[in-house]
């Protein structure tokens, strides 16, 4: 079952997700370089939507930052609706991004994509990996949680937009922010597909936590989502939040791990994508949200 197609009482694919030929596809830079050979990523239609590019005032080392873009999704009407914050891989707001955010506006949520590393470049558009990589160690912890505070201040001046009842998902890069912001912010649920869970060996930001030292904060249910075969995110790293999270009693956070599956499994565009991971976790995602924001089961 694709990503995001969930059965509908009939049993049947909802047809008014599809899938396009990669020539209408508007991936650019690194990631039109990560585009499998067989490849057709998703892409959803704003039947129902509204998107936008918008800009919103950042926040880091105490003090507002110069205007952030973001990219933003929600269903037509006046709302108020659900908020997600989705945040991005290390390749920036590219065209999957776009798409995670559609797929959930169409779920009945406002789904807004902040640019984190705006302040040094745009991931999206360069075709060098290290230099992509310079870029992305840009973006300190506390930068990024002042970031994810912002981008839900900024939903809160919006009519349509009820932050209230706000989640927050990511992706690899972004999944380790998602377990970050659920101990920094008030978010009712979150969803972190394969976020680092510990120090790397190299290269960390001096005095950063993780998620294995944040376990016990956690405000809100997290799921977490892993790849059996992900090289970068050793499963014993895996077995060592599981511990963390049942020593802080956190029993509504729940990490599953996909046999077989690699790092990247949720992403249609690139190789390691793995169908019937995506869609599952996927399901896990739209009934935590559904459960504890109020949107809808797609």
């Amino acid at each position: 079952m694709p990503l995001d197609y969930l059965p509908t009482p009939e049993g049947q694919a909802d047809l008014k997700m599809t899938r396009r030929t990669l020539g209408g596809l508007m991936f650019t830079g690194y990631a039109a370089a990560a585009l499998g050979a067989e490849a057709q990523p998703i892409v959803t239609d704003e039947a129902g939507i509204i998107t936008d590019h918008v800009s919103f005032v950042g926040w880091s080392e105490g003090a507002y930052a110069p205007s952030l873009p973001a990219y933003v999704a929600r269903p037509e009407g006046s709302g108020p609706f659900p908020v997600v914050i989705v945040v991005s891989e290390i390749f920036g707001l590219h065209a999957y991004i776009q798409d995670v955010c559609r797929r959930l506006a169409r779920q009945g949520y406002v789904a807004m994509a902040p640019g984190y590393f705006a302040r040094a470049g745009d991931p999206a558009v360069m075709t060098d990996f290290p230099e992509i990589l310079a870029v992305v160690r840009t973006a300190t912890h506390a930068q990024v949680m002042g970031d994810t505070g912002a981008a839900v201040q900024w939903l809160e001046s919006q009519s349509w937009a009820d932050v209230s009842r706000a989640g927050i998902t990511g992706f690899c890069w972004g999944g380790t922010v998602v377990w970050m912001a659920c101990a920094a912010h008030d978010f009712k649920a979150g969803a972190a597909f394969y976020g680092r869970l510990v120090a790397p060996a190299q290269n960390a930001e001096e005095g950063r936590r993780w998620p294995v030292d944040i376990a016990a904060n956690l405000r809100c249910p997290v799921l977490g989502f892993y790849g059996e075969v992900d090289q970068g995110i050793p499963l014993a790293t895996v077995e060592q939040m599981r511990a963390a999270l049942a020593s802080a009693g956190k029993e509504d956070c729940q990490i599953t791990v996909y046999p077989g599956a690699d790092h990247g499994f949720h992403a249609d565009y690139r190789p390691m994508y793995d169908e019937a991971a995506a869609a599952d976790a996927w399901g896990r995602l739209s009934n935590l949200f559904s459960d504890q924001l109020g949107g809808r089961v797609a």
